[in-house]
């Protein structure tokens, strides 16, 4: 092999950061959701001056997707007294013997190990409009489930 083509690999600059893809679903978020996107983008932007290469790329790069999110949230104020299952409710839920409580928000909100889905997720669908008392079926990974709503309350701010 050539020097030279090794070289001309070596010199070769870095492929760019890709970027950060959106859904294209409404970015409805939640008082807490808008919070959080504004943090996010002060926390990159405190850390873009002490970056550079690769790493400045990477920031620059979620600084447009968080920039571009709060251009498009849709603030969506809390219920303080929901009848049923929708975005920003926290929904006490039975599937099969396990009792949880799940609270829907919007997708960069999302955290499912913390109860916390996106309002575009199957089991959210499901239990759009349902009420305390109410069986919804939920379709998922190719079967289908019964989920009981045992409560229905407003979600957190």
């Amino acid at each position: 092999m050539s020097r030279a083509f090794v070289r001309e690999i070596d010199d070769a600059p870095e492929p760019p950061v890709p970027e950060r893809m959106a859904s294209a679903a409404p970015n409805l978020v939640t008082p807490r959701g808008a919070r959080l996107i504004d943090e996010a983008i002060e926390a990159l932007e405190a850390a873009l001056a002490f970056a550079g290469g690769e790493e400045e790329a990477r920031l620059r790069r979620d600084l447009r997707y968080w920039s571009m999110r709060r251009s498009t949230a849709r603030v969506v104020p809390r219920d303080p007294d929901p009848i049923g299952a929708g975005f920003g409710t926290k929904v006490t839920i039975r599937r099969g013997i396990l009792m949880s409580d799940v609270v829907i928000v919007g997708e960069d909100e999302a955290d499912p190990s913390a109860g916390r889905i996106a309002w575009t997720a199957p089991l959210a669908r499901a239990l759009e409009g349902a009420e305390r008392g109410d069986i919804v079926e939920l379709e998922a990974g190719g079967r289908t489930e019964e989920v009981r709503v045992l409560a229905v309350s407003p979600g957190e701010d």
